[in-house]
Order: structure tokens, then sequence, then C-alpha cells
């Protein structure tokens, strides 16, 4: 769509885990799991392992493990992914494989839709929408209104009815190995539901034919686009695992510039945000985006919630937001971030505490390439908080909060009002990460029993 923007409990520790990579890698849950009281379990029905993450607080996170035959479902179209996820309101357990990957820029019967196709009848064309809004004419005092506004929000209307995928409670959705599944041009909205697992999917293509033009947006004025390839809003207990997120095919350096400005398709890669809570974001790969991951998405959002947890990540040819974080208590550990510009993606920074957010980040490994600055790694407002330990940069133990503070005027808080206790398969040494992360992150690492 190039379109026109560790501790585990005694009975835990009965459990064996089958992964040769997993084992060198010490981490949480494995790929298939033998147990000495339940026999094996199967990808499809596994859950979030005990002490991982924020999201394995209180009742945990099991998604639709416990499915009957009626809500399994394999799909490999968009109309069966449509009709498998049913209604938001059915509460009833649910597991869902894909196999292969799934356009959801097709209609009913699969034929492929274009931005064309949802312009069509609403009255929308780029040309028109620029002549109207041109701050030489228009003004940059005040968002567009009028005919062609309308027509552009009444287009967008119809491609969100097509890519948005609602997510019930209880759900567990996993692409099946060994298929190169996952969805092209689509987002999974989890939103006010409790108890859903993501895993082993590729995220790719997440476009917005129909940016809209916010001349207030900053000091020249943005494209803001619509769609996140996973969004979080107001959901709890949520663990997104090994996935894979790009812009692929289209990267932003193809995006045009409409006044001066870049004409942006791509929004957020996972997005947590309206009071999402206790999540678990692990071993997945971010790569070739821009805004990647946002934790909160205002300043005034209420204390006590946003609890996030991620770890094993690898993130590469990020430009900003691994994460962005407001107001919640967010752990960071044992990731990789590869600063290295990448596809034009170049790094403005990695992490963001701002709004009072409580960020404890250690034995994660950034690997910066020369001329880099560790000052920029980081970046806050001068209300958030990074507590950082045992970080690596370039393989040598390195204060990045320090670095960063030296340079700039909005210091980071050094110090958090909590200490991490979710920490299942925490390492306590960054130095193997870019060796043991590469082979077992990601979409495609899993296999099923």
């Amino acid at each position: 769509m190039a379109a026109p923007s560790h501790r585990r409990s005694l009975r835990s520790r009965r459990t064996l885990v089958v992964s040769a990579a997993f084992v060198a890698a010490g981490v949480g849950a494995g790929i298939v799991v033998m147990n000495a009281n339940a026999g094996t379990v199967d990808l499809y029905h596994q859950t979030l392992a005990a002490k991982d993450g924020w999201a394995s607080s209180g009742t945990g996170t099991t998604g639709g493990s416990k499915a009957d035959a009626a809500h399994t479902f394999t799909v490999s179209t968009r109309a069966q992914l449509v009709k498998a996820l049913g209604s938001v309101s059915d509460t009833a357990p649910r597991i869902i494989k894909i196999k292969g990957t799934i356009d959801a820029n097709t209609d009913d019967a699969g034929k492929k839709l274009t931005c064309a196709s949802y312009a069509a009848g609403t009255g929308y064309s780029l040309s028109s929408y620029l002549k109207a809004y041109d701050p030489a004419t228009y003004g940059r005092s005040k968002l567009p209104s009028g005919a062609q506004e309308k027509a552009r929000a009444a287009a967008q209307t119809k491609q969100a009815k097509n890519v948005v995928f609602k997510v019930p409670a209880r759900t567990t959705i996993v692409g099946v190995p060994g298929t190169k599944a996952g969805i092209s041009g689509g987002m999974l909205q989890i939103q006010n539901v409790d108890n859903v697992i993501v895993r082993n999917l590729n995220f790719s293509a997440t476009e917005d034919c129909f940016p809209q033009w916010d001349p207030t947006d900053g000091d020249k004025g943005n494209w803001n686009s619509n769609y996140d390839s996973v969004t979080l809003r107001g959901a709890t207990h949520v663990w997104a695992d090994h996935n894979t997120f790009t812009d692929a095919a289209h990267f932003d350096s193809s995006n045009p510039k409409y006044y001066g400005r870049e004409y942006q398709i791509h929004d957020g890669a996972l997005d947590i945000t309206k009071s999402s809570d206790l999540v678990t974001v692990s071993r997945n790969q971010f790569t070739n985006h821009d805004k990647t991951m946002l934790i909160g998405s205002s300043d005034s959002e209420p204390a006590g919630k946003l609890r996030v947890s991620i770890h094993h990540n690898i993130w590469k040819g990020i430009v900003q937001r691994a994460p962005l974080a407001r107001v919640g208590q967010v752990h960071i550990y044992n990731n990789l971030y590869d600063v290295t510009a990448l596809n034009g993606y170049a790094t403005q920074y990695s992490i963001n505490s701002r709004a009072k957010a409580q960020v404890v980040a250690e034995d994660n490994y950034w690997k910066l390439p020369t001329g880099g600055k560790v000052a920029k790694l980081l970046s806050g407002d001068g209300t958030g908080a990074v507590k950082g330990a045992g970080n690596l940069v370039n393989g040598t133990v390195t204060d990045v909060v320090a670095a960063y503070n030296a340079a700039s005027s909005k210091d980071l808080k050094t110090t958090v009002n909590w200490t991490p206790t979710l920490t299942a398969g925490l390492e306590t040494s960054a130095k193997n990460l870019p060796t043991s992360l590469a082979t077992t992150t990601g979409a495609g690492v899993l296999t099923a029993s």
C-alpha cells in the first residue's frame, strides 16, 4: 500500500523447556513445554510464565488457552479472521491460528483494495485536499474543516472498517509456524478487554491512505496517520511475544513531502495507551520504523496504570519511542538496541521518560556506530525518571542516564518509586545479548507440538 504517512515455584521447576536456544538464553517460557502433570503443552495453548513481567501479575495472562473446539480457528484470509474474532462482547475463550500472511486491504471475496477503492464515492482527492488547506491561503492556526476534510475522514473511515481487527477478551492469536504468518496492512485493536496473547506474527505495511494535515502540530505542522500495527487502549493482561514489526515494503524514505512536511502514512508499531495496564512485551523485533512504541497517549493519563515490562527485544532501524513512556511503572531489561541507521531510519533516541514515568532500564545493550553519542540514547521532559544499571554500550558498562543528564537541560530523575519483582528470565549481564537475541526473537522462531 505505497499510498499517498527467576525464580520459579517448585511446580514450575518440573517443567522442561525443549529449546536449546532458550535454555542458553535462560529466558521465561519456551517453545514446546513438557510438564510432568499436564503432558505436552502446545504453542497455541501456552500461557505467560509466572513472574514474567507485569502481565503475569494477579490473575496472569492465559489468553484463549481454555478454548473449546468451537472457538478454535485456523484462518488464512481477512474474512476468515474477522469471522473468527467475532464480537468483542463475546468473552468465550478463543484461539486463532493465522496461517500465512493475511492482507487486510482485501474485500470479503479476497479482491485487492487500494487507496482509490476507499476514496471512491467520498469526493476526496489528494490534489483537492492540498489545494484546500495550503498554509499559504488556509493559514496555520486551525485544523482543516469543510468539504475536503469531511471527504478525507469518510475515506479513512472506509479503510478503517476493513483494516482494523477488534480483539475480544480471552483471546490467543498465534502465527502457525513455518507459514510466514502475519498481517499486512492491518491493525489489531485490543481495546477495553482483558487477557490477550499475540505471538509469532509478522506485522508489516500498516499504512494510512488518508493522513490528516495538522498545521498546529509543532512549529511547521505535521501529517498524522491513524493506524498502529497493534494498539492497546484500556487493555489489561496482554502478552505480545515473538512478533516482528516493520514498515516494509514501503519505507519512510519513500514518503513525499507536502507543505514542506513528510506525508507520514505510518503511526505506531505497538502502542499501549488509554490507561492500559499489566503488559509484557517479550522477544519481538522492531525494525524500520519511526514512532515505535508509545506508553501513555497523554501527559494527563491517571496514575496507577501503564505498568509494562519490555524484555529481550531487538530494536534496529528505529527512529524514536523505544519506548516513549508516560506516567506508568515500566521495566526495560535485556533488550538490544542497534542504533545504526538503516534504510533511512536514523535514531533520534531510544528511551524517553516523561510525565513522571518511573522507568527501570537495566542490563540492556546498545550498539552505537562510530560518531554516535551516548548522550542521545535517552530523552525526557525533566519530570520522568530512569533508574539505570548494568547497561552496556558497545560492550562497555555505561551510565547512560548520567551521559544524557550531562548534556541536557531537562535532567532525567535517577530514582524511582518502585522495585521490579516480576523478573523471570532477567539476565544480570547484557554481554551475550547481541548473539543470543539474534536467534531467539521475532516471528518465525517458535515451533508447535
